[in-house]
């Protein structure tokens, strides 16, 4: 028994374009199909992409809650497996200007969730802005996702560096994605460590590979899921073995001093329920 306590996990790497989004969907239900209750939160809020992904229609999104239109649970979508999804709105340029403290509402909105919820997953945006690392440092444990390209491994080393410094934070789980190989896979995880051994004091987690795959892109293009369009393809497999791995990781009973989803649940204990 986990007890009450919600996992929250922020799905990041600094770069555009290395499968974050995809590793979010499929963990999410990777998670679902061990009988977790998974709400994801495209926390891209001015860019959606999850809902677009995955094939479905929001009517009202992130921006109608920030506005006082509606509750998280109005705005609540139904996805694949039967996750959930927090839709963020497209091309709305006030929520990628959104400030420390509107963060930290939303953040704390997601306390009304907590009855109903045992993962939320967070699918954050591109680069290292202020919304990047105010959701990241609200979760209790980040998946860096890196792929085999120069850029992708400065861009993982320069978020985790910002983190450290502004936040404190020092433990980093590293998923390598779209490799051709298990070993290419722990070759990127070294030249990450290489650069963060040197110069920063963080401990970084290797959780393992994805495999590149055709048919993750053939699933994109049926906007599904792969492990739901082809549960058999070895991408499949192997994000069925991340999910297993998420979630045996400890869930956080106290709270670290700064803002944080569900925080109320560690204060309160987690049999507040």
């Amino acid at each position: 028994m986990r007890g009450h306590a919600v996992q929250v996990v922020a799905v990041t790497g600094g770069k555009g374009g290395v499968g974050k989004s995809n590793v979010t969907v499929n963990l999410g239900v990777g998670l679902a199909e061990l009988g977790r209750r998974v709400v994801l939160l495209d926390a891209d809020l001015g860019l959606a992409n999850l809902d677009i992904l995955l094939g479905v229609t929001a009517k009202e999104n992130i921006s109608h809650v920030l506005a006082g239109e509606c509750s998280l649970r109005d705005i609540l979508v139904e996805g694949p497996g039967g996750i959930k999804i927090v839709p963020a709105a497209s091309g709305t340029q006030q929520l990628v200007n959104m400030g420390p403290r509107e963060h930290a509402g939303l953040v704390h909105a997601f306390s009304e969730l907590s009855q109903d919820i045992d993962v939320l997953l967070i699918d954050t945006a591109a680069g290292i802005s202020d919304m990047v690392v105010s959701f990241v440092s609200a979760a209790q444990e980040t998946l860096f996702v890196v792929t085999n390209e120069p850029t992708s491994i400065t861009d993982a080393y320069a978020l985790i560096k910002l983190l450290n410094k502004q936040t404190g934070m020092y433990r980093f789980n590293v998923l390598a994605n779209m490799v051709r190989t298990p070993q290419e896979g722990r070759e990127l995880y070294a030249k990450l460590t290489k650069v963060t051994d040197r110069f920063l004091d963080v401990a970084l987690q290797y959780v393992g590979s994805i495999p590149f795959d055709e048919y993750v892109r053939k699933a994109v293009q049926r906007q599904k899921p792969v492990l739901e369009a082809y549960p058999r393809a070895k991408a499949s497999l192997a994000f069925k073995a991340l999910a297993s791995k998420v979630d045996s990781w400890p869930l956080a009973s106290t709270p670290r001093g700064q803002i944080e989803f569900f925080v109320d649940r560690l204060v309160g204990g987690v049999h507040a329920r």
